[in-house]
């Protein structure tokens, strides 16, 4: 593909990069996948909206995630699903913030905030989190790149076309697999070129964001190519709308859907699992894992 050529010159090396720095903390993907447990402050998102809406309980389920075996942990004030409503500045700080302190005062697993907004970025990586996971990819506010790089924090870039509220009005694509690794690759130089370090950087290929049912099956079919950006690959597809197309079952019950496309996912070799049901999550990974080539050093445990 023209995209996959166009990016090949930038030389990354054959193997991706399976690490990253989160505030000066190098944060290891070598050995297995890492799982990112969700947890969603929010009232209104798609599968958990309204659970966790006061902090103590929110804290209350990161804490059960990281116990289940959660390797970071993504708080999320602000739903993305499609036609979400977007939610002000204030109340974003007032729904996460309290969240990420209460948590950082307990534990030392990397605290995630998905945020899209400069400030509620630089109030999280002020009290405790590491990692900002940017559905826009720093498109939606000039001045995240900035609060980011002068953090040294994380930050995971996605793909999205259009927006939370537009993305799922008839998108499309010439090839979903050399159109979504062209966006990744310019967004890393845009990062790069406001500051950030290679090494700070995550690429998610945005499952769901602005794509058909067919497109996210492409991009699934076609991970591994986006192995070649040479940054650690986070995939989200928890009990995600085009999984349940597949499986014909409503949200509350794509669980075994969402494992195998997990299975899938690691097979192609993502470095981060981002989502909802941790403990069962551990087992799919863990089986995926030593059976792909990608994970070659957890088979090899198995042959003595």
């Amino acid at each position: 593909m023209k995209e996959l050529d166009q990016v090949s010159r930038h030389q990354h090396p054959l193997q991706p990069r399976n690490w990253f720095l989160a505030k000066g903390s190098k944060v290891h993907c070598a050995t297995r996948p890492l799982i990112m447990g969700v947890v969603n402050v929010t009232p209104d998102s798609f599968y958990d909206g309204g659970r966790y809406t006061l902090p103590e309980l929110a804290i209350a389920h990161a804490l059960e995630l990281i116990q289940q075996g959660a390797d970071i942990i993504d708080i999320g004030g602000e739903s993305t699903r499609p036609g979400a409503d977007p939610v002000a500045e204030h109340e974003e700080l007032a729904r996460v913030i309290p969240v990420v302190e209460g948590l950082a005062r307990q534990v030392t697993t990397p605290i995630s905030v998905d945020t899209t907004k400069s400030r509620v970025a630089a109030c999280a990586l002020e009290s405790g989190a590491s990692i900002i996971n940017d559905v826009s990819a720093l498109r939606e506010d000039p001045a995240m790149a900035s609060v980011i790089a002068h953090s040294n924090a994380a930050v995971v870039l996605m793909h999205m076309q259009g927006t939370p509220q537009t993305m799922q009005q008839s998108p499309q694509y010439l090839d979903v697999g050399s159109d979504v690794l062209q966006f990744l690759d310019e967004r890393v130089q845009t990062a790069i070129q406001a500051g950030i370090a290679r090494t700070n950087i995550i690429l998610d290929p945005g499952f769901g964001f602005g794509k058909l049912v067919s497109h996210n099956l492409d991009l699934l079919k076609q991970l591994s190519s986006f192995l070649v950006l040479n940054c650690p690959l986070l995939v989200g597809l928890s009990r995600k709308g085009f999984i349940g197309n597949v499986v014909g079952k409503s949200v509350e019950h794509r669980e075994w859907g969402t494992a195998a496309a997990v299975a899938l996912a690691v097979d192609r070799g993502a470095h981060i699992i981002r989502v909802h049901d941790v403990a069962m999550t551990i087992d799919v990974v863990k089986m995926a894992a030593a059976l792909s080539p990608h994970w070659a050093a957890i088979g090899q445990e198995y042959n003595a």
